[in-house]
């Protein structure tokens, strides 16, 4: 069971919701608009679920003021289908975006993906030549310090690190973090993989490489 924070402007979808993941045994606590979410104790949610056309504060403005520190992955749900929406949503912390209207099983196997990979058992560390990654904490350090990755950026850094020279296709890469099987969102990971190098180079490292045509490898 998961403690599950759902956040949007209209009741019946937050009905909808709270329905939907009860049924599979998760705690849901819904706030009507980003106000009402700000009340919250966010740090005690395991995955937020929040919506991006919302009066006042919208969702991505809302996910952007928290991001520093609300940890756990946050998922938006969106009725805009226009791909710059969708990297604006990722721009500003967002681990992935369900497309309003939604059915029960895409939005299970969504919420699924994100709280499976949050438990997967983690032992050690990697080393490069100044990165380490502690697995346990799942965090990726600099010189020793950490780097403010999401939990989306940072899952594909330690899926090509465990795998240096390994070249992964998109497609590989989201069914290796999320479990996602949908080949339309494969253009999704080149965002992700563009905000962890950004990130990365300001921390004055440059592990991914980019195979044109291919995909990505960590080369550190």
């Amino acid at each position: 069971m998961a403690s599950i924070l759902a956040i949007d402007d209209e009741p019946a979808i937050l009905a909808m919701l709270a329905a939907i993941l009860k049924k599979d045994g998760h705690d849901v606590t819904t706030a009507c608009g980003a106000e009402e979410a700000a009340a919250c104790d966010l740090a005690r949610y395991d995955l937020i679920l929040c919506d991006v056309m919302m009066p006042g504060v919208d969702g991505f403005e809302f996910v952007h003021g928290i991001r520093s520190h609300v940890d756990c992955p946050i998922v938006f749900l969106t009725a805009k289908t226009e791909e710059n929406d969708a990297v604006q949503g990722l721009s500003v912390g967002g681990d992935d975006y369900v497309r309003k209207p939604f059915g029960a099983c895409e939005l299970r196997a969504k919420v699924t993906a994100h709280l499976r990979r949050e438990r997967r058992e983690r032992h050690a560390s990697l080393v490069f030549d100044g990165i380490r990654f502690d697995l346990a904490a799942k965090q990726l350090l600099v010189e020793e310090r950490q780097l403010k990755l999401t939990h989306t950026e940072y899952a594909i850094c330690e899926l090509l690190a465990k795998h240096p020279g390994q070249v992964f296709s998109k497609t590989q890469i989201l069914e290796a973090v999320a479990g996602w099987d949908t080949e339309s969102e494969a253009a999704t990971v080149a965002v992700h993989v563009g905000n962890a190098r950004a990130k990365l180079r300001r921390a004055g490292v440059d592990p991914i490489q980019t195979v044109w045509g291919v995909g990505y490898k960590w080369t550190a």
